[in-house]
């Protein structure tokens, strides 16, 4: 376990209960971990697609949706949404944009 776990589990329980994460997501929630430290609540849709892409190239990199975001149909754009609106509620339970204090510890 690492400082990234954490947060990972942070955002995960901040999901909507009608969110499915796909089974074995563990290292997508660190992807995710990443854009709360790095963005808080200032991430985007369009980064959690990035961060999925990155992650499903190595589940499945024949996917459909391996595609720059504009491409994707809406209906698949919404599917990022619940994802993104996660990380950002993520970042205000811990209280600022980036989620970590700088000696490495979540904050909160």
């Amino acid at each position: 376990m690492t400082y990234l776990d954490p947060l990972a589990d942070l955002i995960r329980s901040c999901l909507p209960p009608a969110a499915r994460p796909p089974e074995g997501s563990e290292d997508l929630f660190r992807l995710y971990a990443v854009l709360l430290r790095a963005k808080g609540e200032r991430v985007t849709d369009e980064d959690v697609h990035d961060a999925w892409s990155a992650w499903m190239q190595t589940v499945d990199d024949g996917h459909a949706s391996l595609v720059p975001f504009e491409d994707l149909s809406p209906e698949t754009r919404a599917s990022d949404a619940p994802y993104a609106d996660a990380i950002r509620e993520a970042a205000r339970r811990l209280g600022g944009r980036s989620g970590m204090t700088r000696g490495g510890r979540p904050r909160g």
